[in-house]
């Protein structure tokens, strides 16, 4: 049995609100590749920003998420049906779901228990979609000051799991019956100012453990040496790229 390990639950309304939405190219792309649009299985929602684009595309969206709190400040949608459950063990009959995406999300799973849940629940041609997304960039003075703190200040913080975010899954190997497709080149962007990007900094896993581990707050500091850099109310476009590992349940 898998432990579910809960690092989001504690600042789950900052994340809902702080975390960047992604584009609705890649919900486009995901509708087109999928054999019908009846319905759609988002593992591991948090706050649902995956379930409620996909809600634009397809008749009926299943969310899950182990955490209650992540749940409870899920955007409500009517065609998006939110339920606390794990990856590895979905309430879903076989041969139910069109597509299933794992939106920044797949790195704390059971990766061989939650491939088979996965074609059991998918239908012939259903589609199966991990998508992640790893440091933004913002401007050549903000971008050095970020990587130092990600690397230098919270790097010990971050857990083991980060490493495949770190390298956008591409270890990641699809077992049968399912088969890699070719995927497009798509990015997140959000304009953002100081305050806003701060708040989704804010977010991350490694800046709260630092807090537990050392009992100091790393984020005051790293926030003064972006705001030297950044003025208060100025609106910035930030980036990241988007880094997608899809397949075909044959």
């Amino acid at each position: 049995m898998t432990t579910f390990r809960d690092l989001f639950s504690g600042h789950a309304a900052d994340y809902e609100r702080y975390r960047p939405r992604y584009p609705d190219a890649l919900f486009t792309w995901l509708a087109g590749v999928a054999p019908a649009r009846d319905v759609a299985w988002d593992v591991g929602t948090g706050s649902g920003q995956a379930a409620v684009a996909l809600a634009e595309h397809f008749a009926r969206v299943i969310a899950t998420d182990p955490s209650t709190a992540q749940l409870a400040h899920a955007q409500p949608h009517p065609r998006v049906s939110y339920r606390t459950g794990s990856a590895e063990e979905p309430d879903l009959e076989p041969a139910s779901v069109d597509l299933a995406t794992v939106a920044q999300a797949f790195h704390w799973f059971d990766a061989p228990r939650f491939f088979t849940a996965a074609a059991r629940v998918l239908r012939p041609r259903g589609v199966l979609a991990l998508i992640t997304y790893r440091s933004s960039r913002v401007s050549p003075d903000v971008d050095p000051i970020e990587r130092d703190f990600y690397v230098n200040v919270i790097g010990a913080d971050w857990p083991a799991e980060r490493r495949l975010v770190e390298e956008g899954y591409a270890s990641v190997v699809f077992p049968p019956p399912f088969r890699d497709i070719a995927t497009p080149s798509l990015e997140l962007t959000a304009d953002w100012t100081f305050e806003e990007f701060i708040g989704y900094v804010s977010t991350w896993s490694a800046v709260h453990q630092h807090r537990k581990r050392t009992g100091v707050d790393p984020l005051e500091p790293f926030a003064r040496r972006v705001h030297a850099t950044w003025p208060m109310g100025e609106v910035r476009t930030v980036r990241w790229e988007l880094k997608l590992r899809v397949a075909r349940r044959d």
